[in-house]
């Protein structure tokens, strides 16, 4: 067992920690997440994916629509290929298994067309996003159901990099109302190679009460910067800041990696968004 306490600690790097009294084993599996880019290529227990998916299923749903799906990929070849359509990002390759995690507004789609219903609603941007955070929602449940039965994870936001070239790998029909919104890798982490906690933002600089009051935002990030850049030279990474990689990964349309598409692919992919 993992002391929480420490895990916090790492959690917020040179912060102060938030004082805690009472702890539990739900608590201390999200305090001990993080990205895992490393795993070994043992096949999970035969139970794994059901047991990933009843948790996600019990997330919540806006208006209980339930309108998301996930694609399952265990083929090694398919995974492969995925792998290069997201950077070539080795771990979708080494894991055992991908999950894309769909906003899906086909079935309901397809129900009203067979019922002889409108279903106009479906048409608008807040339907798009009810799926994304139902998909979200249903993801993140998975992720701690997975992280509890000592697996690791990593999502995988490139899937939008080339949002048409993964549909048609998933078998995705253009103008289908489905779109693959990002990835989650999972499976066994490789203990020759671990992955630690990352610091996050004090919560003195995300937590607000009552209305939003920001401080000055160099007193927001200063602190954490020196945290990120610690964090990066323990992981033999370069060392940089927070503020410099995250105002350059938004720095210009090209820094989003063909993700300046989006309202084309979503359209080609049968979301006119209104």
């Amino acid at each position: 067992m993992s002391d929480p306490f420490e895990l916090l600690k790492a959690r917020y790097g040179i912060q102060p920690t938030p004082s805690l009294g009472t702890l539990n084993p739900v608590l201390e599996t999200l305090f001990a997440h993080r990205s895992v880019r490393a795993f070994r290529p043992d096949p999970l227990p035969a139970d794994t994916l059901d047991v990933l998916v009843a948790a996600a299923q019990s997330a919540p749903s806006s208006s209980n629509l339930q309108v998301w799906s996930a694609i399952a990929v265990e083929d090694a070849g398919r995974r492969d290929r995925l792998a290069t359509l997201v950077g070539n990002q080795k771990h979708v390759r080494e894991a055992p298994l991908f999950i894309a995690w769909l906003v899906d507004l086909s079935r309901l789609q397809r129900l009203a067309q067979e019922r002889g219903r409108q279903l106009d609603g479906a048409e608008y941007l807040d339907t798009f996003l009810m799926g994304v955070i139902d998909a979200a929602l249903a993801a993140q449940n998975a992720v701690t159901a997975a992280e509890s039965l000592g697996l690791g994870t990593v999502y995988i936001g490139a899937l939008r990099n080339e949002p048409e070239a993964v549909a048609a790998e998933l078998g995705i029909a253009p103008g289908s109302g489905v779109y693959p919104v990002f990835g989650l890798v999972v499976g066994q982490p490789d203990e020759t190679r671990p992955a630690s906690v990352k610091p996050r933002l004090p919560q003195s600089s995300v937590l607000y009460r009552e209305r939003y009051a920001p401080a000055p935002v160099e007193q927001e990030v200063g602190g954490y910067d020196e945290a990120m850049r610690a964090f990066y030279a323990s992981q033999g990474l370069p060392v940089t800041t927070w503020s410099e990689h995250s105002l350059a990964r938004l720095k210009t349309a090209e820094d989003l990696k063909g993700r300046h598409r989006l309202k084309e692919a979503l359209a080609g992919l049968g979301f006119p968004l209104r």
